[in-house]
């Protein structure tokens, strides 16, 4: 799995699931055939924002837009989604918003189960309030 969709997966989880990073960390260690610990843990708490070497709590990845950013003609998407490879354009990435959903739907392919930017909101939310929290 590339470096950038094992980040954006690590977020999502993290920070618009909000469940406990160290769940996708376990998961990633036990399936994926290059596991490295040090890599593998180091990322999932870089993503989470905890850790020793955390990004900042605010930054929490849009996964629409690192998919536009990073596939912009959808090459991964179309390689490793199947359901996906018979979107074209730009509906590749959001296909249920841009008139792709007959498609996608036929194929199997899931519907949204969150809304990004309620999702960021509540993390950026419950990461506030516990800044300044002992945890001892």
């Amino acid at each position: 799995m590339h470096n950038r969709c094992r980040m954006i997966v690590a977020s999502f989880l993290a920070k618009d699931l909000l469940i406990d990073w160290r769940m996708g960390e376990r998961y990633f260690m036990e399936r994926l055939i290059d596991g490295d610990f040090a890599s593998n843990n180091g990322g999932w708490g870089f993503s989470a924002s905890t850790g020793v070497d955390p990004q900042p709590y605010f930054r929490i990845f849009n996964p629409l837009l690192q998919s536009e950013k990073f596939d912009p003609e959808g090459t991964y998407i179309r390689k490793w989604v199947p359901e996906l490879r018979g979107v074209e354009g730009k509906a590749i990435h959001e296909p249920y918003a841009r008139g792709a959903s007959k498609v996608a739907e036929k194929e199997g392919y899931p519907r949204p189960i969150v809304t990004h930017k309620d999702c960021r909101e509540r993390a950026l939310q419950r990461y506030k309030s516990g800044i300044g929290r002992s945890t001892a």
